[in-house]
């Protein structure tokens, strides 16, 4: 079983059954005899999904979930910057990291919490959007681009999920995050830090790599979510799947964001 960059989907239990799949050589996705999956946890007994009642997951779960979740951010994001509460983003943000802590660290899926994380997300994301209104519209429909645009690419099998490729994967997450702490830490010092986040050239390039970086680490969630359904793990944990889709696209629209914020201006 391969890893993922997402910390949800380690906690996904996995056992060995036949279910619904999304395989490449068969249906598409939204033909109902397909779905997503996701990948074996360390710390969940793949013997106890199988006491587990209830039936398996399917692609209508997921997207259902996912789309109740995303469609929740985006109406709280909405109604902070039309209200113009965007002194609730900070303590929405917290919210949100303290909620995803807590889904990823409890083990078990949850709808009221993946729903709260997507609601204060939404509500930070709306506040920081604010800043600048023009591009909100923008990042959104880039987020949504690139999302879809990613499963396509996992579906027709261009770029396969490879240990190689997963590999990779962590190795240029490790790298990103790592640039961003050094950034972060040295701005304290220097004004600016390295120059990673402050608008000039090498910021703008950083954030396309930090942007392709998320956007390929979707592959890595469709993938553990394939191998989910392949499990035949209880229909409940699509909401896991859900959270754990939710906290890579907030990420790769803050990303998408604040490279289009760039040409904003001051």
């Amino acid at each position: 079983m391969r890893s993922t960059s997402n910390p949800a989907f380690r906690n996904l239990p996995t056992q060995q059954g036949g279910y619904a799949t999304f395989d490449r050589s068969g249906g598409g996705m939204m033909g109902g005899a397909s779905a997503y999956a996701g990948s074996q946890s360390s710390h969940v007994d793949p013997s106890q999904a199988a006491q587990e009642t209830g039936r398996p997951i399917t692609v209508d779960d997921i997207v259902q979930r996912t789309a109740i979740s995303g469609g929740l951010a985006l109406v709280a994001g909405f109604l902070t910057m039309w209200s113009g509460l965007i002194v609730l983003a900070l303590p929405a943000f917290v919210v949100g990291i303290v909620v995803a802590l807590i889904v990823i660290f409890k083990q078990k899926p949850s709808a009221p919490l993946t729903l709260t994380y997507s609601g204060a997300m939404g509500v930070a994301l709306g506040g920081i959007s604010s800043m600048y209104p023009g591009v909100a519209l923008q990042a959104v429909i880039g987020t949504a681009g690139v999302f879809f645009g990613m499963l396509v690419v996992y579906k027709t099998g261009a770029v396969r999920v490879t240990p190689r490729f997963t590999k990779w994967m962590m190795g240029a997450l490790i790298g990103v995050v790592v640039l961003m702490l050094a950034n972060l830490v040295m701005s304290f010092f220097v004004g600016g830090g390295l120059g990673l986040r402050d608008g000039s050239p090498l910021a703008i390039l950083f954030s396309l790599v930090v942007i392709g970086v998320a956007a390929f680490s979707l592959l890595l969630d469709f993938d553990a979510a394939d191998n989910a359904v392949k499990a035949g793990v209880p229909e409940k944990y699509s909401w896991y799947i859900a959270f754990g889709l939710m906290t890579t696209l907030v990420w790769l629209y803050i990303e998408i964001f604040r490279l289009l914020s760039y040409f904003q201006g001051d």
